[in-house]
């Protein structure tokens, strides 16, 4: 036989007229032992009514906003007669709080400094902490649009939306220690200037890269000497293409690629694949001065070093105005980053992941080179090769540096 029993607001200590937050239940409802009912707020904190039997929620007595105190009826609840306790029966022993942020947020008594943490614990009810631990939501992340901040569980949904929009770079390291916060106003006079929106998206992009990708730098230098006769000789003859030494780059490149494929591939998502392209598209990074982006071109093996000449010049003027599209700067297999025309020997580029290797390139200099008879002064240019050691492991470097200092070296492997 089915009995019907008031649930009633159970001793709340000194409080009285305390607010209802959350109406967790609805007449039809069927309910298990202790799930909770409803929420109350006080001053301090919040708790839970729970149901003391399993049963079937016949009437709710409570809306969300009443204030109630010990006694109250919050709903009247259908149970199984072999469901309900028998009388005169002990009533269940009160289960010790599972930790001690629990015990300051399910009493209306002076919470507890939370141990191990940082900052007070965050404001919200036992049911909105239960539906943010379901989402894997850090609620010290989360901010509340309740009275007197409490975070609602239209907040947590919230912040969930707004992080999926995003992407996650900021999740990248996070486990490291993070940089200490310092005023260095302290010690003189300060001036705070806001990063260009450029820099600041790629300190994000450089910052994973560095931490995913195990870098591995092979350095050698190329004897360009006849290459910037050539070149000198070709923007002298005025056919109006200006050739930089970067096409030369791009073109030996393609060509190295070519014969160690594996130089402009990438790992799957899952790093247990990879994934060989049959095409050849180069980055080149472009100084500008918001900061550095880098244009791709494609298809670099099908083109004329005169060709690659016009198009490097055209992405160059676009990447300086900042008319650079978004999908010209997507693709590449290979990236190429030149500071030949500032100075410097060599230095160690980072990974522009997807891609698994990046060649760096720093200014020619004259230097004595031994011939076998005698030093003879030629054009040496200095070449940083990093990658990705998870792909590329040190004897295929050497192969393709060596490779690539050849075709830069004798421009007739080039051209073949």
């Amino acid at each position: 036989m089915a009995e019907t029993l008031e649930v009633k607001v159970p001793d709340i200590g000194d409080f009285s007229d305390v607010p209802v937050i959350e109406v967790l239940v609805k007449a039809g409802d069927r309910v298990e032992r202790d799930a909770a009912l409803i929420t109350l707020e006080s001053d301090k904190a919040a708790m839970e009514v729970p149901s003391p039997q399993a049963g079937i929620v016949k009437d709710v007595r409570i809306k969300e906003g009443d204030k109630v105190s010990q006694g109250a009826v919050v709903c009247l609840l259908q149970i199984e007669a072999a469901a309900a306790t028998p009388a005169g029966a002990a009533a269940p022993a009160e289960q010790e709080p599972a930790s001690t942020e629990t015990a300051a947020l399910e009493t209306f008594g002076e919470p507890p400094p939370p141990a191990e943490r940082v900052g007070a614990v965050p404001y919200a009810s036992p049911a909105v902490r239960k539906f943010a631990r379901e989402l894997g939501v850090d609620l010290s992340r989360v901010r509340g649009g309740g009275p007197r901040g409490r975070i609602l569980r239209e907040d947590v949904q919230s912040f969930v939306k707004k992080n999926l929009a995003t992407p996650t770079t900021a999740a990248v390291g996070s486990g490291l220690p993070s940089m200490p916060v310092v005023d260095f106003s302290q010690w003189g006079e300060v001036e705070i200037k806001p990063l260009p929106r450029i820099r600041r998206l790629s300190a994000a992009n450089l910052h994973r890269n560095w931490l995913l990708v195990p870098h591995v730098t092979q350095t050698d230098s190329a004897d360009i000497t006849e290459l910037e006769a050539l070149r000198k000789a070709q923007n002298a003859s005025g056919n109006g293409v200006k050739l930089t030494l970067l096409p030369f780059l791009m073109k030996a490149c393609a060509v190295a690629i070519r014969a160690y494929p594996e130089f402009g591939a990438s790992l799957d998502a899952g790093g247990e694949n990879l994934v060989l392209k049959r095409y050849c598209h180069i980055g080149f990074a472009a100084d500008t001065d918001n900061g550095l982006v880098v244009p791709v071109v494609r298809d670099v093996d099908k083109k004329s070093v005169t060709q690659l000449a016009v198009e490097c010049a055209e992405l160059a003027v676009r990447a300086r105005d900042g008319k650079l599209k978004a999908e010209e700067m997507k693709g590449g297999c290979f990236s190429i980053s030149s500071l030949g025309g500032i100075g410097g020997s060599h230095f160690t580029p980072i990974v522009n992941a997807p891609e698994v290797a990046i060649l760096g390139v720093s200014r020619a200099a004259m230097q004595p080179v031994w011939d076998g008879k005698q030093f003879t002064p030629r054009l040496m240019l200095p070449l940083s090769l990093s990658y990705d050691h998870r792909v590329i492991d040190g004897a295929y470097a050497a192969r393709f540096i060596t490779h690539l200092v050849g075709l830069l070296s004798d421009l007739r492997r080039l051209i073949l």
